[in-house]
C-alpha cells in the first residue's frame, strides 16, 4: 500500500498507526498491539473491527453501476466534484501536509474518487465501503487510490484531521466521524438527489421518490459538526436506451423495492430514447 495513504490509516480497534507486514504470500496491516487486518488479493484491506452489519450493495448492483457510470451518464457529477475539490485542495495550502488525502465514504466503484484524483496530481485517495464487490473495483479505480472495507457508521480507520477532501455521494453520513477525520481547512462534499432527479422514471416505473425533506435531513445529520459553505444544483438531460434505464434502476435503491417482472414490463413500454433528468445537489460543508 502507498505509504502516503498508510501513514493516515489507524487501527479500527485501538486507534494506533498501522504498518504493512508480509508472511509468505500473505500481506496484512498490523498495529503495535498486533491487531492484524488482511490485504485481500483483489487489492483492498479489511479494516472492520468485528463483523459488518450488512453486506452492502450486491455484485449485480455494482456491475450495473459500473456499466452505467462507464458510459459517462453521470460525468456531470464527477466533473462538479473534481472542480470543487481542486478549489479546496489547492486554495489555501497554509499549514497543510505535502499531499492532500481524498477519502470517499461509501465509494462504490470508486469512479468519483478517480475523477477527483485525476484533477489533483499530488493527491492520494482512499475508498471506503462495506460492499466487497464495490471494493474489488474501487481498488483498481486509480493508481493513487487504495480501498478499505469499513463501516462508515462506526469509527473511521483514519487519523484525526488526516483528510483534505471527504466525498459523500448518495451515501450515508456520519457527521461526528467526518468532522474528526477532516483537516480543519478541508471540506466535506455531499451529493444528494434533487427533487426532480430521474422524475420521468419515477413516474413511469413507479420508483422510489426523492424525499422532499432530503436537504433538511442532510443538514440534520451534520448539525453541530459542519457549516454549509455553499450549495448548488447540477442538472443534465440524458437520452437513454431501455437497456440503460434497466441498468440505472438496477444500480440504485429501487433495485431493492421493485418487482423485476413488473419493472421489465414497464421499461419495455418506454419510447426510445428515454428522456431522463439528472438533478443533484452538491453541498460544500466546512468543519466547525
Amino acid at each position: 500500500m502507498d505509504e502516503r495513504i498508510l501513514d493516515r490509516l489507524r487501527c479500527p480497534v485501538c486507534g494506533d498507526p498501522l504498518a504493512e507486514v508480509t508472511a509468505g504470500t500473505a500481506r496484512a496491516l498490523r498495529c503495535p498491539r498486533r491487531h492484524s487486518f488482511d490485504l485481500a488479493r483483489q487489492g483492498y484491506v479489511n479494516l472492520l473491527a468485528g463483523r459488518a452489519p450488512h453486506a452492502g450493495d450486491s455484485a449485480e448492483m455494482i456491475a450495473a453501476r459500473a456499466d452505467f457510470l462507464a458510459a459517462g451518464h453521470y460525468d456531470t457529477i464527477a466533473a462538479a466534484l473534481a472542480t470543487t475539490a481542486t478549489e479546496i485542495a489547492y486554495g489555501d495550502r497554509t499549514g497543510r501536509t505535502a499531499y492532500p488525502l481524498v477519502v470517499d465514504a461509501g465509494a462504490g466503484t470508486g469512479r468519483y474518487l478517480a475523477a477527483v484524483l485525476a484533477a489533483l496530481p499530488d493527491a492520494v485517495g482512499l475508498a471506503l465501503d462495506v460492499s466487497k464487490p464495490a471494493l474489488r473495483r474501487a481498488a483498481r479505480a486509480h493508481p493513487r487510490a487504495a480501498a478499505a472495507l469499513a463501516d462508515t457508521w462506526q469509527r473511521l480507520p483514519l487519523a484525526d484531521a488526516s483528510t483534505t477532501v471527504l466525498l459523500n455521494v448518495f451515501a450515508p453520513r456520519n457527521g461526528a466521524e467526518f468532522h474528526r477525520v477532516l483537516d480543519p481547512a478541508g471540506a466535506l462534499l455531499v451529493v444528494t438527489p434533487a427533487e426532480e432527479h430521474l422524475v420521468e422514471l419515477v413516474d413511469a416505473l413507479d420508483l422510489l421518490k426523492v424525499d422532499p425533506a432530503k436537504a433538511d435531513r442532510v443538514a440534520g445529520s451534520l448539525a453541530g459538526h459542519f457549516t454549509e459553505a455553499s450549495t448548488e444544483v447540477r442538472r443534465a438531460r440524458l437520452a437513454l436506451t431501455r437497456t440503460e434505464v434497466a441498468t440505472l434502476v438496477g444500480m440504485g435503491p429501487s433495485a431493492w423495492h421493485t418487482d423485476p417482472a413488473r419493472l421489465a414490463e414497464r421499461i419495455a413500454a418506454l419510447p426510445e430514447p428515454v428522456p431522463v433528468t439528472l438533478a443533484v445537489r452538491l453541498g460544500v460543508h466546512r468543519p466547525r
